[in-house]
């Protein structure tokens, strides 16, 4: 069984990983987290993998936490831009044994937007692509 935390687990993306991996039969939820909730949490409850569905204002602090005590994670909040990456990337060279995914999309949506944009960006001069949210997502 991996043993996962999820951080942001109140929220909408992060209730459904919640529901996701307890549907799972190799996965166990072993901290659910949101805002005001030790990260201690999850030493404690040995997680081996977290998915962070939080704030871009909290997931560096989030990330270095993992990465120094040797969690593993999957983070699918927003607001990476090269200076993000690059203290992240710093972070895991110093800790080599962990694995980080940081996927910018998890709506099939928006992913099949930037495949297509990609294929059809040779045949035109300029073109547009919007992705619109809710009015309540949070960031």
């Amino acid at each position: 069984m991996i043993r996962v935390g999820v951080l942001g687990a109140r929220g909408k993306m992060g209730s459904t990983v919640v529901d996701a991996v307890n549907n799972a039969t190799d996965m166990e939820v072993v901290s659910a987290l949101d805002l005001g909730d030790s990260l201690e949490a999850l030493v404690a409850n040995k997680a081996e993998v977290v998915v962070d569905f939080t704030t871009p204002d909290s997931v560096m602090a989030n990330l270095e936490f993992l990465i120094t005590h040797g969690i593993h994670g999957v983070v699918g909040t927003t607001g990476f831009d090269d200076v993000r990456i690059a203290h992240t990337k710093k972070l895991l060279a110093a800790n080599p044994k962990v694995g980080l995914l940081i996927a910018p999309n998890f709506a099939i949506g928006a992913v099949l937007m930037m495949e297509f944009a990609e294929k059809a960006a040779r045949y035109f001069e300029s073109a547009e692509i919007i992705e619109l949210h809710h009015p309540e997502k949070v960031d």
